[in-house]
């Protein structure tokens, strides 16, 4: 087991993790979601009316669609499908009726899921010079030499590393430093629950991991959450059984001033 991962385990185990961790991860899941004015004006009067095609289109306008339903992506992609499939729209619609005016705007400003929060939150943290260091942009990072931390999302970040660190998965990352010379790039996810989308969260940043780079170039995973908690699960045997080096973000600091 990495020495990182062994204390990762033990600080989740045996101190305040959670209360922690909500440093780095300050979730507010009762925030509602915004709806623009007009946009919300458009919906109610084709709610109220009795083209169904207006109320797709109209609730298409919003960043959140009211229901889940396996047609919708297909209909996203191809507006002009909307027209051709009225038995569809029209389907998809009554579940929409069904709703009520006032349960429908609820299912229209629901919170984002927590783990669509992630990524922004990792960065505000690192912003925040917790790590003795705040992110500088690509001009700077490229004409300094000392301890450094890349500014940048997830596709400026994977450029870099493509470019000057070897890095070959087409797959964006969170995380690009530079300290005594070395450089480490590295994902950054916190692992709410088991099972589904938080086991495929989990495997993404395992890949990333096991991504080819340069030799000089160090891969880690900045990962949070249930993985840590002690048990025969599959993402805790995996954290034990192999030496990547897999840490909380609350180690990082810690990690990047012991190389």
């Amino acid at each position: 087991m990495n020495y990182f991962t062994e204390l990762s385990i033990e600080l989740a185990n045996q101190r305040d993790y959670l209360d922690q961790l909500f440093r780095v991860y300050p979730l507010r899941p009762d925030s509602i979601r915004d709806i623009d004015d007009k946009v919300w004006q458009r919906i109610e009067k084709a709610y109220n009316g009795t083209d169904n095609t207006e109320l797709l289109k109209a609730l298409m306008k919003h960043s959140l669609f009211p229901v889940k339903d396996g047609y919708m992506p297909y209909l996203k992609l191809d507006k002009t499908a909307i027209e051709r499939n009225p038995n569809t729209v029209n389907r998809i619609c009554g579940r929409i009726r069904e709703l009520g005016l006032e349960k429908l705007y609820e299912c229209c400003t629901q919170p984002k899921e927590t783990n669509r929060q992630m990524g922004p939150l990792f960065r505000q943290w690192l912003r925040s010079g917790t790590l003795g260091l705040v992110p500088i942009s690509l001009s700077d990072f490229e004409t300094t030499t000392g301890n450094a931390i890349l500014e940048g999302g997830d596709n400026d970040l994977k450029n870099f590393a493509q470019k000057y660190l070897g890095y070959t998965r087409n797959k964006g990352i969170d995380f690009i430093g530079r300290f005594n010379g070395c450089y480490i790039i590295g994902e950054a996810k916190f692992i709410s629950d088991e099972g589904g989308h938080q086991n495929d969260q989990f495997v993404d940043a395992m890949q990333t991991l096991a991504a080819e780079v340069n030799p000089d170039v160090k891969k880690i995973a900045i990962l949070d959450g249930v993985l840590y908690i002690k048990s025969r699960r599959k993402m805790y045997r995996q954290i034990i059984e192999t030496d990547v080096p897999v840490m909380s973000a609350l180690l990082l600091r810690d990690y990047l001033y012991s190389l």
